[in-house]
């Protein structure tokens, strides 16, 4: 798995060359290593936008209105799930659990988790990502819950 990493830094995404090599270096057969890149979502195996949008879906950010979030998010960029904006800028994905739902939804972008979202904070996410700045808010820093008084 860290070849796979290593790859995809160098391509940008997992080519199949790079499938290849990986399966030559480690013994294993091609299809093996392609069924790996292809299984787990971290794993890019297309040409993806600078920004890729990895929007849970699962059902705790279901529940919390990631249905909705990413309908807003496709509103806005002008594109469905698998695409990327015609300015290479965006790549629009849902995944699986990400591991965070006490604060769903949340967003994966490129290696970053943006937790407790809603669409005045996607908005200002990607309004910042889109102007090339840095998010108004930290990686991993939502609004403040109070669960127990």
């Amino acid at each position: 798995m860290p070849l796979l990493h290593l790859v995809q830094e160098r391509e940008g995404f997992v080519t199949l060359e790079g499938e290849e090599w990986i399966a030559a270096k480690l013994g294993l057969a091609a299809s093996f290593v392609h069924g790996i890149a292809t299984f787990y979502t971290m794993y890019r195996t297309s040409q993806c936008g600078k920004h890729l949008l990895q929007l849970c879906s699962t059902v705790s950010c279901m529940l919390r209105g990631s249905d909705t979030l990413l309908e807003h998010i496709q509103k806005r960029l002008g594109i469905e799930v698998g695409e990327t904006t015609p300015d290479g800028i965006f790549t629009l994905t849902t995944v699986e659990c990400l591991g965070s739902c006490g604060t769903a939804p949340m967003m994966q972008v490129n290696d970053d988790f943006y937790e407790d979202l809603d669409f005045e904070r996607t908005d200002a996410l990607l309004d910042a990502l889109a102007r090339g700045e840095a998010p108004p808010f930290p990686p991993g820093e939502g609004p403040k819950r109070v669960l127990v008084e």
